[in-house]
């Protein structure tokens, strides 16, 4: 079983003698347990329940050696003490889910209390322990809120060993730097934001780290590019989220390097990496082409998770998501993006939708080189985009495809296919025809 990470800040619970071996865990009082029966609403007391057992089964874990040496306890006995604690943190985390006054004030945690939250939550996600799907959305979205609220990540994301960075970043932008490095014996990519300072900018850059980090940890998919850790020590103070290094580039490198024969396979394996995205209620909320990597193997990952969300079942139902900035790339964006009320929203929201018009125009984009109206100033091309006009036709591209180009783009969001229709098209229909040379 997998040991807690916890610094030993969040251990208030002491031995008078630190030798004695832990006979009988403590656990917290069985009224403290809610039962079946009891109203769903709970008092933000859950919270500090879970925090006490928290911190007791870091207390137990720290005398589990690894190698099994139980300090006294028998290994069959320290591991059913540390799955009823468990069972407990989870219990804990379904009430506080459940109730806005318990979200509330574990939003108010400061310090190594977060932490100890935060260490939390991540572990019952690692565990499986939460039972369904939307359980795991609004704990990740809590995780993400505590997280940002106190300016902690779980402490399992940290890593250290990155080593051989070069002196200058490959890559530049507004909100920070990409250098190559190396960890345990690969060439890596450090992405680093330039300051980690107090002042109002950069602490808004570091709550966007924190929020792309949180996202993109959550993801284990094979066209998904990994996060392999937080490196902290490279840059210090900044922080530095650590991913392989895609030495083909994006896709649109790889496109001009080795032809277009592959275009339909890649355009695939980019829906079927959206489709997981949203199979966990993730909308990517950038895709394009730069950000889109060609692995060594040659296959596509989608990467640059700084404006993906979380949302919940019922944002799900009403076509809406907690993602209200406004960056982003205009020639990807779909018309309700551009001008909310005249498409029937009330306010810039990107959704599963937008992201579907997005991965429409990356059709285009890798048949032809070029998003819609690259040609055109971005207030031209808005202007195109909200009167409903469309780039015509390549003659590149199969007419089975651009019907679906064009399905997907369509004005209302309503009438856009979900991206599992796109894969099951993509899979009996386009992605098995040869490409067209260019």
């Amino acid at each position: 079983m997998a040991l807690c990470k916890c610094p030993s800040r969040t251990l208030p619970l002491q031995f008078t003698d630190n030798s004695a071996p832990l006979s009988n865990p403590s656990f917290p009082p069985e009224e403290c347990i809610h039962s079946e029966n009891q109203d769903a609403a709970t008092t933000p007391g859950d919270v500090q329940s879970l925090l006490a057992s928290w911190e007791r089964r870091c207390l137990l874990s720290t005398i589990v050696a690894p190698d099994g040496d139980s300090q006294g306890l028998s290994s069959r006995q320290a591991s059913e003490d540390l799955k009823v604690i468990e069972a407990q943190i989870t219990t804990f985390l379904t009430h506080i889910l459940d109730s806005r006054d318990a979200r509330h004030a574990a939003q108010e945690l400061e310090g190594s209390s977060a932490q100890s939250f935060v260490d939390a939550i991540q572990n019952v996600l690692d565990w499986g322990t939460l039972a369904d799907a939307s359980s795991r959305a609004k704990a990740r979205q809590l995780m993400r809120k505590v997280a940002e609220a106190g300016e902690q990540l779980p402490s399992s994301l940290f890593i250290t060993g990155v080593n051989d960075h070069d002196e200058h970043p490959t890559f530049g932008g507004g909100f920070g730097d990409v250098y190559q490095a190396s960890y345990n014996g690969k060439t890596v990519a450090l992405k680093r934001i330039r300051t980690f300072t107090a002042d109002s900018t950069t602490r808004r850059n570091r709550l966007q780290f924190y929020k792309e980090a949180l996202v993109w940890q959550s993801l284990r998919h094979r066209f998904i590019i990994p996060l392999l850790g937080i490196d902290r020590s490279t840059f210090a103070p900044s922080f530095c989220m650590v991913s392989p290094w895609m030495k083909y580039g994006t896709v649109l490198k790889y496109l001009r390097d080795h032809g277009r024969g592959d275009v339909n396979r890649l355009l695939l394996e980019i829906a079927l990496g959206l489709e997981y995205l949203h199979s966990l209620n993730i909308v990517h909320g950038d895709l394009r082409g730069n950000n889109i990597l060609i692995a060594d193997d040659g296959n596509a990952c989608l990467s640059d998770f700084g404006l993906a969300t979380t949302f919940s079942d019922a944002d799900s139902a009403a076509g809406t998501t907690s993602s209200s900035n406004r960056a982003g790339s205009i020639q990807w964006f779909a018309p309700e993006l551009i001008q909310p009320q005249s498409f029937g929203h009330e306010r810039f929201v990107r959704t599963t939708a937008t992201d579907v018009y997005a991965y429409a125009c990356v059709c285009l984009e890798l048949y032809t080189g070029r998003p819609p109206f690259a040609h055109l100033p971005d207030v031209a091309a808005m202007l195109r985009v909200i009167a409903g006009d469309r780039p015509e036709q390549p003659t590149t591209i199969s007419d089975a495809l651009w019907q679906l180009v064009t399905a997907a783009w369509a004005p209302e969001s309503h009438a856009r296919p979900s991206i599992h229709e796109i894969v099951v098209a993509l899979e009996g229909g386009p992605a098995t025809v040869p490409a067209s040379p260019i």
